[in-house]
């Protein structure tokens, strides 16, 4: 139970920092599996040499006092390793502070908890006549606690407390059945270890709790945890962020003053014009990835006969949206998958525009050519989809050419153009001349934030030339391709601080910093 526990917590620990993608949630469960398969050696070892309950319960309350220093300790040790290696890894910076981070942090008190089976069943097997009976209960009692440790931190404690207090929670449980053992024991309980381990789980009961993430940071207007996400929104004079990711990544801005983003929501503003936003009563669209409310918040501001529905997966990010990001109650946001709600509903739009890539964590069913199809088949005549790619680069095998690559697949005319100061990319999508209809509808336009926006759209644009990357629902490999992607950026983004690192060293780094 408690290792089920801790590897769900483990994964809630490094999504702030590393995301939650595919590619994370292997490291972790494959680091978990090394630990439980060493202790599992070791454990069978140690019982056959000295069959003493003793010395595994002693193990198991070191463990139980780890455990509890994670949440105090955890997010500084992250922190650590990533700064120590982002100065001395060129490639693969993702894969390998996730897995020094978990090795550090999870393998020892899981590979003392690893030795507890062997051990239970050196201590039960008194014969060869029942020994497939007992072992057949062990394995039950085992797997019975594994599903109360998958299923009570992701949808009670988790949600309900934290991940911090999960692990003290978990970690309490463990010490408990400890002290359970040895005070009832015909011995005498190891009362200065015992005092010792109870001090500790103590202190971290202290300072293991409501801490944040970002410790760095300061006057945080909201920080907390959703099922999906670590939620952070931070506030200025000017605008409202919000972000799922410490260390980097801008999930939403809400500009307070009524004007140009400075992002690529302004880029995607011109999709009601390719949608003919200036010839109808009403332009119906459908936002796939909600977030914030960002786009709608634009597309009221500046267009009148607009209709905005949204689907975001997290019910959580819709409430600090309403709360923080001035989204009236009046826009219409379901809580479900993007692909999901396009299954459940027969309802057409003007403009789909799919905003559900995050960092590294990008959805495969919401990037193959099967899913573009639906969002096709959601479109009134005339209709249009722009999609927000968010991490170009990575040359002609990128994740925003597979996805282009994809999209040419399913429409006839394709067009990107990169929002400038950022590494995103916007497409837009349809079976018509997109330019034509683009050029026609802004011909009358008199706002000057418009037409300064869609003078940045016209000065990038570009037809899309399609390739053969398409991408499925059975191939889809968005992580990897999405982290050649973050490799890039975390390269550019540090060159400079390697430089002073490499001319005045750490103290120099430091000053800069």
């Amino acid at each position: 139970m408690s290792v089920m526990a801790v590897e769900l917590g483990a994964s809630r620990l490094l999504a702030p920092f590393f995301s939650s993608s595919q590619i994370v949630w292997t490291i972790i469960i494959g680091t978990i599996m090394i630990a439980m398969a060493l202790g599992n050696i070791y454990g069978g070892r140690a019982a056959d040499k000295n069959p003493d309950p003793d010395r595994l319960y002693r193990r198991v309350m070191i463990a139980a006092v780890w455990i509890a220093f994670i949440p105090v300790l955890g997010k500084y040790i992250i922190v650590g390793i990533s700064a120590l290696l982002i100065l001395s890894v060129n490639s693969g910076f993702l894969i390998i502070a996730a897995f020094a981070a978990c090795m550090i942090v999870f393998v020892f008190p899981l590979f003392l908890l690893g030795t507890v089976t062997p051990s239970l069943v050196k201590y039960t097997v008194d014969s060869l006549d029942d020994s497939g009976k007992t072992v057949g209960n062990l394995n039950a009692s085992n797997t019975i606690g594994s599903i109360i440790g998958t299923f009570v931190p992701t949808f009670i404690s988790i949600p309900a407390v934290g991940t911090a207090v999960t692990f003290l929670i978990f970690a309490g449980i463990l010490l408990m059945l400890c002290l359970i053992y040895f005070f009832s024991g015909k011995k005498a309980a190891p009362t200065v270890g015992t005092a010792v381990s109870v001090l500790l789980f103590l202190v971290c009961c202290i300072f293991g709790h409501g801490t944040s993430f970002a410790f760095w940071e300061k006057d945080l207007t909201f920080e907390g945890e959703s099922v999906y996400n670590y939620l952070q929104v931070y506030e200025n004079e000017d605008e409202v962020v919000l972000s799922t990711n410490v260390l980097f990544g801008v999930q939403s801005v809400y500009v307070k003053e009524p004007g140009p983003t400075g992002m690529y929501y302004d880029y995607a503003m011109a999709a009601p014009y390719m949608a003919g936003v200036r010839e109808k009563d009403e332009l119906s669209v459908l936002v796939l990835g909600m977030g914030s409310g960002t786009y709608s918040t634009q597309l009221s501001r500046y267009f009148g006969n607009v209709l905005v529905e949204g689907v975001e997966i997290d019910e959580k990010i819709t409430e600090l949206a309403r709360k923080y990001f001035n989204m009236p109650d009046s826009v219409k946001v379901t809580t479900y998958d993007g692909r999901a709600f396009l299954n459940a509903t027969d309802k057409k739009y003007d403009v789909i525009m799919v905003d559900a890539y995050q960092d590294i964590t990008i959805p495969f069913q919401m990037s193959s050519k099967e899913f573009f199809k639906e969002v096709k088949d959601h479109l009134s005549a005339g209709g249009v989809m722009v999609v927000n790619m968010n991490m170009r680069g990575g040359g002609k095998n990128s994740i925003t050419t597979y996805l282009s690559d994809t999209i040419s697949a399913v429409f006839d005319n394709v067009y990107t153009v990169d929002v400038k100061g950022s590494t995103n990319r916007e497409l837009f999508a349809a079976d018509f001349d997109l330019m034509e209809a683009f050029e026609k509808n802004l011909g009358d336009e008199s706002n000057d934030d418009l037409l300064g926006m869609m003078g940045k759209v016209r000065e990038g644009i570009e037809k899309y030339s399609a390739g053969k990357h398409v991408m499925t629902d059975d191939k889809a490999p968005v992580e990897l391709l999405g982290m050649k992607v973050i490799d890039e950026i975390i390269k550019e983004e540090i060159k400079y601080y390697k430089e002073v690192y490499k001319e005045k060293g750490l103290s120099g780094l430091i000053d800069s910093l």
